[in-house]
């Protein structure tokens, strides 16, 4: 046998631990979030019981590997060859797409990457079965690929997305009215009961979800339990209820977090005990496709001929090898950040108090909100006073803000999250329709959140966007996932060994870049918490508003430099460069405005006009940040669509004008540097020759025009430069005479 087919195999091992990692990263969120979110207990208290779930789920996995054998095409139908490509593609395609979801933090389906990666590749591989084939047509593509299983699951994505919502919406409503945001005093009568409920639900995923069809549960009991739901049911009721009555009232535990913690164990075990497959069992297949085709030409028999009928989805997954996964993806919830990013992704969407939105404002986003909020108006028209004043008493959130911590949001929705999500799934599971984990918990958690007023009008229209920016990318994991697949298959089917080595290295690269490109997202978002600690105490903020504003002034200086130099040359990749920095900076100084009340309110305690001063300093920042893209922008433009360049004389006035710029900020730099002022007035006279050498530039262009020695757009460039110049430079000091009075403030 052919030596290409073990790299092919060490390919594919190698890529089911990337797509563990990648996938664990992805699918963390579905049993993590409500207790991350609630803070029912410490993060590694969260974590060591989402591993224990997670190796008990892998260690008693049944380990089927049915959908990725012959779950959307006919393994009969194909050669050894053409399986081991449909393999190596499918796994090129579902580590690069999870990982670059990943990156930006956003959860997706692993179940839906699999399928249409499958599909695509078995697609590919058939069509060039066809092609090469005199008595084939298109017409014989069902010969080769079950469609059926895809619609299948295109239905149940958008059966459960809806479901999923609505449920989560209506339940934790009533819930809201019933306990109310103040709900301790309610609690303590009812609480048993109603964690009795929910603990009731989650058994009932644990065991017809979580344990189904795996070898820990005879399929004699399961069986038997199926027949008798309804009564084993009841009894779960009544016994948790009486359990965690005895833990309240006895021991004085708060049964919540047991509830929260519960669940996530139960979410975590079912995770790992049936969607392990998605992570490795295509590397699996192809492990076994190797096997076979070894056993076959030990035999004699020529590969090249032999048809994988014998790939059937009878053959459990090795034990070892599901116990080996099930540690990596201990590990990998432990230290990925990028599963810590797609965390926060839901947890943001969800949390009760408003803040900085990560999502920005579309059009259909604003459309949902100004029909809710008229619909409201006039639905609350025909609703009697008394009934609104008491709904309104029971979503007053303060207190619940105060009690747990400043969670997110609190251990009710939590257990309603946990809850309503268990049910659905193990619904589903048991009348055996197709859905996916994620797009069930994630929109029960976006159902909940909404009907707990979290998404009130200072954030709705954000987090609206947020939400519809997940399910757009949902759906757009199937088209994506089959596009890339079918490409990958017909690259590896036409292009032979040198496709496999080139995209292995490709695959190996785009890792590499995403794990760049992820660092950097994180190090600006390490950034932008500078002003708190680990543990969430005060730290320097004069310090730190300092060292934040003396290296945007570098960075603008820079920058500035730079677009001049890039005129200059008339480097359009340069100046593209330089005119996305630029708006970076915008963007985050923009952004820093909305961050400014956590720390107001630190540091109100100590003297108001503080603040006051800490506000002019964000924005002054924020219009200095403007002032520059209206410098890059148009820069990077003038030469993108072609323009006649700057003329010398143009260029030799920004230089110096850039010369001054540069003396201008190099000295308040340091005056912010050091806290000593005492040079301020003598920046002021530098910024008034600046700006009389700015009256000058502005007088030379006059005449250039007058005497046509310059292009109309060069010269509405030229005055445009001259004029943000003006504005930046004229902010830069407002910047530093407001910065100077916070730190004079403070230190008082």
């Amino acid at each position: 046998m052919d030596h290409i087919y073990l790299v092919v195999l060490a390919i594919l091992m190698a890529l089911a631990v990337s797509a563990l990692i990648v996938g664990v990263s992805n699918d963390a969120v579905n049993f993590l979030n409500s207790a991350l979110g609630s803070k029912a207990a410490p993060r590694y208290v969260i974590l060591l019981v989402a591993s224990t779930g997670i190796l008990l789920g892998s260690i008693f996995s049944s380990g089927m590997m049915e959908v990725a054998r012959r779950g959307v095409f006919y393994p009969e139908n194909f050669y050894f060859h053409e399986m081991m490509m449909i393999f190596l593609t499918v796994m090129f395609t579902n580590v690069i797409l999870l990982d670059l979801f990943n990156t930006f933090g956003l959860p997706t389906s692993t179940t839906v990457s699999l399928v249409f990666g499958l599909l695509g590749a078995a697609v590919a591989v058939a069509m060039v079965k066809i092609w090469g084939s005199d008595g084939e047509s298109l017409a014989d593509l069902p010969t080769y690929i079950n469609s059926g299983k895809a619609l299948g699951i295109i239905s149940g994505i958008l059966t459960s997305v809806i479901i999923a919502f609505i449920i989560g919406t209506v339940v934790m409503y009533i819930t809201r009215v019933i306990f109310s945001f103040h709900y301790h005093r309610t609690f303590r009568y009812v609480g048993p009961l109603w964690c009795g409920i929910a603990l009731t639900a989650i058994s009932y995923f644990a065991i017809f979800k979580g344990l189904k069809d795996t070898s820990i549960m005879p399929h004699e009991i399961m069986a038997w339990m199926n027949a008798h739901t309804f009564q084993l049911l009841i009894y779960c009721l009544v016994g948790w209820t009486i359990l965690m009555a005895l833990v309240q009232y006895l021991l004085k535990w708060n049964i919540l977090r047991l509830t929260v913690l519960a669940g996530t164990l139960s979410l975590a075990l079912a995770f790992a005990g049936n969607d392990l497959v998605n992570f490795i069992g295509v590397s699996v297949a192809g492990f076994d496709s190797y096997n076979i085709a070894a056993e076959a030409a030990a035999k004699g028999i020529d590969i090249s001929t032999l048809k994988m009928g014998a790939l059937d989805g009878t053959v459990p997954a090795n034990p070892l090898i599901l116990f080996i996964g099930g540690l990596i993806m201990v590990t990998t919830i432990w230290l990925s950040k990028k599963a810590r990013s797609v965390s926060d992704t839901e947890i943001n969407l969800a949390r009760q108090d408003d803040g900085v939105e990560r999502f920005g404002s579309t059009s259909l986003s604003r459309a949902i909100v100004r029909g809710t909020v008229n619909f409201n108006k006039k639905f609350s028209k025909y609703v009697p006073e008394r009934i609104q004043r008491f709904i309104e008493r029971r979503f007053e959130p303060m207190a619940v803000i105060e009690t747990e911590e400043k969670a997110p949001f609190d251990l009710i929705r939590a257990t309603v999250n946990l809850s309503v999500a268990s049910i659905l799934i193990a619904s589903a599971t048991s009348l055996r329709l197709p859905l996916s984990t994620t797009y069930v918990t994630f929109m029960v958690a976006m159902g909940s959140s909404l009907a707990d007023r979290a998404w009130g009008r200072e954030s709705a229209v954000y987090r609206i966007t947020g939400v519809l920016t997940v399910i757009s990318g949902w759906f757009l994991t199937a088209v994506i996932a089959f596009t890339i697949a079918f490409i990958v298959g017909l690259l590896l089917m036409y292009g032979g060994n040198v496709a496999i080595f080139a995209l292995a290295a490709v695959c190996a690269f785009i890792l590499f870049q995403s794990k760049v490109l992820f660092s950097r997202r994180q190090k600006k978002a390490a950034a932008r918490e500078a002003f708190y600690n680990a543990d969430g105490k005060e730290l320097n903020i004069i310090d730190e508003s300092t060292q934040e504003i003396c290296h945007a002034m570098q960075t603008m200086t820079k920058l500035y430099r730079d677009t001049l130099d890039g005129l200059a040359n008339e480097d359009r990749r340069k100046l593209k460069e330089i005119m996305r920095a630029a708006e970076a900076m915008y963007q985050e100084a923009h952004e820093r405005k909305y961050r400014l009340l956590p720390i107001l309110r630190k540091l109100e305690a100590n003297n108001v006009d503080t603040g006051h001063y800490y506000v002019q300093v964000a924005d002054y920042v924020n219009e200095v940040a403007k002032a520059l893209v209206h410098i890059t922008r148009p820069s990077f433009e003038h030469i993108d669509n072609n323009h006649e360049g700057l003329s010398p004389e143009q260029l030799a006035d920004l230089q110096e004008i850039n010369e001054r710029v540069s003396a201008i900020y190099d000295e308040i730099i340091s005056m912010l540097q050091t806290k000593d002022f005492s040079k301020l007035d003598e920046t002021l006279m530098h910024r008034d020759q600046l700006f009389e050498t700015l009256a000058k530039a502005i007088k030379n262009q006059i005449y250039r025009v007058r005497d046509n020695a310059s292009s109309s757009r060069s010269s509405m460039l030229y005055l445009d430069i001259i004029n943000e110049t003006k504005t930046m430079v004229l902010q830069s000091r407002n910047l530093l005479k407001a910065q100077k009075h916070f730190i004079s403030e403070e230190e008082i």
